[in-house]
């Protein structure tokens, strides 16, 4: 299976700006999720940013950066630029892995675009972990997902979804056995032709209230292929506490 990963990483981070050049354990931030990327058997690393102090950072590590536009909006844009550029073919499989999870499992990576390369008709895959947690469940920052039943997602929500009814009628106190309830991760597997035609798509009115750029694609109603993982995914870094917490776990 052959794919690329691009890691989206923008300097002017509106909680956490330069987050990328953070030192962990050594490295900048980004170098690190490059490492953890590489061993995931991706036939090609970029990094995409807006700065060229991140790209020199990169260069130094051996990583390859592409300079990308300051104008996106989105990591997705400017994973789309990259893609437009290089001219990739249609079928390519591109991973989308976040320049703020410096411990991200690299076989999570793999496991993203097998699932998408097992499925031929399908253009965008994605992962998710149980929940187990009420607190998650209940967590408007935690994004959930709701499957069917050949792995494909129903719906994305920051609600506690799927509801159970009676369990959560006095408050979400425990999960109830068996209640299909997942975390949504954010890594994101596309064909490259698809990834191209994503952005140009018009924002659904889902998406805006959510806040959630994925609900763009089964608003358009592409489907989206979800792997489950069993394997408790480590804390990425969005605020200073989280690096402190990422920096005591590289070590």
């Amino acid at each position: 299976m052959k794919f690329s990963v691009i890691i989206p990483a923008r300097y002017a981070s509106v909680r956490f700006p330069g987050k990328a050049l953070v030192d962990i354990a050594g490295k900048p931030m980004v170098v690190r999720v490059a490492e953890r990327a590489r061993r995931s058997g991706a036939s090609e690393i970029l990094i995409a940013t807006d700065h060229e102090s991140i790209a020199a950072a990169a260069a130094r590590h051996g990583f390859e950066a592409v300079m990308t536009s300051v104008k996106h909006a989105s990591g997705t844009d400017r994973l789309a630029e990259v893609v437009v550029r290089r001219r990739y073919p249609a079928d390519h499989i591109i991973v989308n892995v976040q320049g703020d999870e410096p411990l991200i499992d690299p076989v999570l990576i793999r496991q993203v675009a097998a699932g998408l390369a097992r499925r031929r008709g399908v253009h965008m895959s994605t992962a998710c972990h149980p929940i187990r947690d009420p607190r998650e469940m209940a967590n408007a920052n935690v994004v959930k997902v709701v499957l069917d039943d050949e792995g494909y997602a129903l719906y994305f929500s920051r609600a506690p979804i799927p509801y159970a009814r009676d369990a959560f009628a006095r408050g979400i106190a425990r999960i109830p056995p068996r209640l299909p309830a997942y975390r949504h991760l954010g890594i994101y597997a596309y064909r490259a032709g698809f990834l191209r035609r994503f952005t140009r798509l018009a924002p659904a009115a889902i998406e805006r209230f959510e806040a959630l750029e994925q609900l763009r694609a089964l608003a358009h109603g592409y489907r989206i292929a979800v792997a489950v993982t069993r394997r408790a995914p480590h804390p990425g870094v969005d605020t200073k506490a989280d690096l402190l917490r990422v920096r005591r776990l590289a070590k």
